[in-house]
């Protein structure tokens, strides 16, 4: 077995030990959009960036509201959490010119939702040939852009 050196990862496994409350209530409240990588706002929702991303530019988009599933926003807020991905999709499409997307939520535990209980829509930008060998062989993802220099072109 090999070893990689990942200290940043260190932050997300200290997180799920001891994190209390909702992430994206806390972010959702903050006035701290920089620190938080809140990318936009809107009336009943927010996107931000994944600060532990699946791959560069991998934003998700959150109600307000802490709701658990679809069926819980109403009609507006529903509208505008879609309006909001669209929005980061030509975003992130003019930024770093992706071959494609994947567009996910997860609603419960059974399906992987990390963060259960508030409804949250993953859009992450995928490229021809962006699993190189090292995620085939290694099981390793390289991601090659900071968080802060992707937060600064898509601000």
């Amino acid at each position: 077995m090999k070893n990689i050196w990942a200290p940043w990862r260190i932050n997300y496994v200290a997180q799920q030990k001891k994190s209390s409350g909702c992430i994206f209530c806390k972010k959702a409240k903050s006035k701290k959009d920089k620190q938080n990588l809140v990318l936009m706002r809107a009336k009943y929702s927010f996107a931000l960036m994944n600060i532990y991303p699946y791959n560069n530019g991998h934003v998700m988009a959150a109600p307000y509201r802490h709701v658990k599933d679809l069926s819980s926003l109403s009609e507006e807020e529903f509208r505008e959490l879609f309006s909001l991905i669209k929005e980061m999709e030509s975003k992130l499409k003019r930024v770093l010119n992706p071959d494609g997307f994947n567009i996910g939520i997860n609603i419960g535990a059974a399906a992987g939702a990390g963060i259960k209980g508030h409804l949250h829509v993953h859009l992450v930008p995928r490229w021809i040939g962006d699993t190189g060998f090292m995620s085939v062989t290694s099981d390793v993802k390289i991601i090659a852009q900071s968080l802060a220099e992707l937060h600064k072109a898509l601000a």
